[in-house]
């Protein structure tokens, strides 16, 4: 059987971080959750994923910022992960900001989870 694909969530709403997880690990996908941007780095150093879903609004480092940093990795594996972003207020950016920064999506709250699960198929098929 094959190995799961492995998703980094970095979420700050508990809710929104569960149903992910949730709506995904019935998909077969194996989850880890964090709160912010730099818990996803420090995760990074240590572990490997096949894509990271990032909240743009969180607390210590935001998802701009995260995905930056993610870009900017000496490993040329983790930094070309795909990085999607989760945010309730894209009128903030505009879909070339996300792209300029490094994101390969972009997901709008509330949530559609059908989109979720189909862009995370998408960008994780081996």
């Amino acid at each position: 059987m094959p190995t799961p694909n492995r998703v980094l969530i970095a979420e700050d709403s508990s809710v929104i971080q569960n149903l992910v997880k949730k709506i995904l690990e019935f998909q077969n996908f194996e989850i880890t959750a964090v709160k912010n941007g730099e818990q996803v780095l420090q995760t990074l150093q240590k572990e490997h994923y096949d894509i990271i879903l990032l909240d743009i609004n969180m607390p210590v480092m935001d998802g701009m910022e995260s995905v930056k940093a993610i870009r900017a990795l000496a490993d040329p594996a983790k930094a070309s992960v795909p990085v999607v972003a989760i945010t309730g207020n894209a009128r903030n950016y505009t879909e070339e900001e996300f792209k300029e920064a490094g994101f390969n999506e972009v997901l709008m709250k509330p949530l559609n989870f059908d989109k979720l699960v189909m862009v995370v198929k998408d960008l994780t098929e081996k």
